[in-house]
């Protein structure tokens, strides 16, 4: 709500009288929320985005146009953007009935055009956006992401802004790599894995981490390090010579947490995963 005020003035041979001043208030009838579907996001997640626009007048609104700046922020050098739209993932309602779909753009922000909202109703816009090299990962982080709708009959822009934060999470891969790839028969093998984490949190204990494996074929004995110390069974494992499968005893397992710096030129983020490895070594 918007308070104006107008005077007039009246001028006659060579003298001029202004008018009492008149009051009144603008009422805005349009509205607009943003919410993320999901409050977090981790490195190359999708991020679910709905701009819910209302009217609660009677004319209709008519060729709006959003804008969402995609989470744009300044850094030391240059703007960067974090998010990515989504080709092909907008859908449009209006009342609840999806319509074609609208124009848009997307070259640094995203922008759609053509929208309407009814009288006495609403229209909602729903997108989808990628979490790309600038996005930062590290715990505490957030994207901020901010939507502008505007176009004629508004007073002011509308704004909506919507914040989703960096999970607080471990996200753990593991690779198995074996040497030699040639072996005799009662030859010594050796696996390595390979357990790195691309999270901004350390996979502790109490995560329960486990590793099984079924050796094919079996060893007998084996020796089992763990960022080379030596694991003995059954603290640290248990080993089924007669199948070969070989199982950690949860929480035996952990990985530190990923760290993240900018790449000097583009400022891109690169993440350094934690890493942790397990070896085995036995007997064919």
């Amino acid at each position: 709500m918007a308070t104006f005020y107008n005077q007039a003035t009246l001028s006659y041979n060579g003298n001029t009288t202004t008018s009492n001043i008149t009051t009144g208030e603008l009422v805005e009838v349009l509205s607009a929320k943003k919410r993320a579907v999901l409050p977090d996001y981790v490195a190359g997640d999708a991020v679910t985005y709905i701009v819910t626009i209302v009217n609660s007048g009677n004319v209709p609104f008519t060729d709006l146009t959003l804008t969402d700046d995609l989470g744009a922020y300044t850094s030391t050098s240059r703007t960067l953007v974090p998010l990515t739209y989504v080709d092909g993932s907008v859908k449009y309602y209006i009342n609840g009935i999806l319509q074609a779909p609208p124009t848009l753009t997307a070259a640094g922000n995203l922008t759609i055009t053509g929208i309407t909202v009814p009288a006495n109703g609403n229209a909602a816009i729903v997108y989808q956006t990628a979490v790309n090299q600038f996005a930062p990962l590290s715990s505490g982080s957030s994207i901020t992401n901010t939507a502008k709708i505007s176009g004629a009959g508004l007073t002011n822009d509308l704004v909506a802004t919507e914040q989703i934060t960096a999970a607080d999470t471990a996200m753990l891969t593991i690779s198995k790599s074996v040497s030699p790839t040639t072996v005799s028969e009662n030859g010594q093998l050796t696996y390595t894995f390979v357990i790195q984490n691309n999270g901004n949190t350390p996979a502790t204990a109490a995560d329960n981490v486990v590793v099984t494996d079924t050796f094919n074929p079996i060893l007998d004995p084996i020796t089992v390090t763990f960022n080379g110390t030596v694991l003995t069974e059954p603290t640290n494992y248990t080993y089924d010579k007669t199948t070969g499968q070989f199982t950690s005893v949860a929480g035996q397992i952990t990985v530190p947490a990923a760290t993240y710096t900018r790449d000097a030129t583009t400022e891109s983020l690169i993440i350094n995963p934690g890493v942790s490895i397990l070896t085995i070594s036995g007997t064919v």
